[in-house]
C-alpha cells in the first residue's frame, strides 16, 4: 500500500501545483464548504470553540457563518500551501506581504544572530518559511512531527523543502538543530498553539494548555523572541506580519517559560479576534 499512496498523493500534488494560484484558491474554499457539510465531527468542535470564546457577541447563526466561513478558509489554505511550495519568490510576491521584516536584527561583528518567532495557524501558514525570500540573509528552520504512514510523510517532506527551510524532526533531530542554531542566522518557527504540556493558563477567556518551546529555546539560546501573523487578505492573496518582541528578561533576569508564553498567548488572542475566521477553530485547544 506504501507506494500506492505515495503514487496516488503525488499525483493529487502535481495537478494542483499545476492549477493557477487562483483557481487553486477557489478549489480550495469549495472543498472546505464541503467538508463543513460532511465533517460533522469537526463542525462540531468549531461551533463548539466559538460559541464559547465569542458567544456573548454573536448570535448562534452568526456563529455557524463563522464556522463555515472558517472550513472555507482551511480548505483554500491547504490547498494554496501545496502550490505556493513550488512556486519561487519572484512568483510569489503578487501574492505575499511581508510586513514588519525591519525588525529583524542586523549582524553584529559580521555575524547574524537567531532569532525564535512563536507561530500558529493562521491563514496559509506554511508561508512563514518564506521569510528568508525577503530576507536573504537569514535561514528559516521549523520542527516538525513524522507522520505515521511513512510514504506521507516523506512526500510531505519533499514538498516542503522546496521552499529551502530546514526542517527539524523534533524527536529525533536535536543534535542537528543545535549544530544548526550555533552556526547563526537561523529564523526558528515553533508552533504555539496547539494543545501541549507546560503552562495551563487562560487562552480567549478560557484555560488552555500551551507548550513552552518557544520561550525555552528562546533563552537558551539567547535569541529574540517575536510573534508572527499570516492574515488573509483575498483569495490567494496574504500578508504575514512580524509582531513585536516578546520580553524574554525583565531587570536584566530571565523571566519564566510560563510568563513569557503568557504573553505570547496575549498575542495571539489580538491576532484571533482581528479576523476570527482566519484561525484553526477545528483544534481540541480547550480540554473539556
Amino acid at each position: 500500500m506504501d507506494p500506492l499512496i505515495y503514487a496516488l498523493a503525488s499525483g493529487v500534488i502535481r495537478l494542483i501545483q499545476a492549477l493557477p494560484l487562483a483557481w487553486v484558491a477557489r478549489l480550495g474554499r469549495a472543498l472546505g464548504a464541503l467538508a463543513f457539510v460532511l465533517s460533522a465531527r469537526y463542525r462540531r468542535v468549531a461551533v463548539e470553540n466559538l460559541t464559547a470564546c465569542f458567544g456573548r457577541e454573536k448570535s448562534a447563526a452568526e456563529i455557524r457563518a463563522l464556522a463555515k466561513e472558517n472550513f472555507r478558509q482551511i480548505g483554500e489554505n491547504y490547498a494554496c500551501a501545496i502550490k505556493t511550495a513550488a512556486m519561487t519568490a519572484a512568483e510569489l510576491k503578487p501574492h505575499v506581504e511581508f510586513v514588519g521584516i525591519d525588525r529583524l536584527p542586523a549582524a553584529t561583528g559580521g555575524a547574524l544572530p537567531n532569532v525564535t518567532i512563536a507561530i500558529g495557524h493562521f491563514g496559509n501558514f506554511e508561508l512563514y518559511a518564506r521569510f528568508h525570500d525577503v530576507r536573504t540573509d537569514y535561514q528559516c528552520a521549523t520542527t516538525y512531527r513524522a507522520l505515521n504512514q511513512p510514504a506521507l510523510n516523506r512526500l510531505m517532506q519533499a514538498l516542503r523543502k522546496r521552499s529551502g527551510c530546514l526542517y527539524f524532526e523534533r524527536r529525533t533531530d536535536g543534535p542537528l538543530l543545535r549544530a544548526a542554531l550555533g552556526r547563526g542566522g537561523i529564523i526558528l518557527g515553533l508552533l504555539a498553539d496547539q494543545s501541549s504540556r507546560g503552562l495551563t493558563g487562560p487562552f480567549l477567556g478560557r484555560d488552555c494548555n500551551t507548550g513552552l518551546a518557544p520561550a525555552v529555546l528562546a533563552l537558551r539560546y539567547h535569541t529574540e523572541l517575536h510573534t508572527a501573523f499570516c492574515y488573509r487578505l483575498a483569495p490567494a492573496h496574504w500578508r504575514v506580519e512580524l509582531d513585536r518582541i516578546i520580553a524574554t528578561h525583565e531587570n536584566g533576569h530571565p523571566r519564566t517559560s510560563e510568563d513569557i508564553m503568557r504573553d505570547v498567548n496575549r498575542s495571539f488572542e489580538v491576532a484571533v479576534r482581528r479576523d476570527p475566521a482566519n484561525w484553526f477553530w477545528v483544534h481540541r485547544r480547550w480540554k473539556q
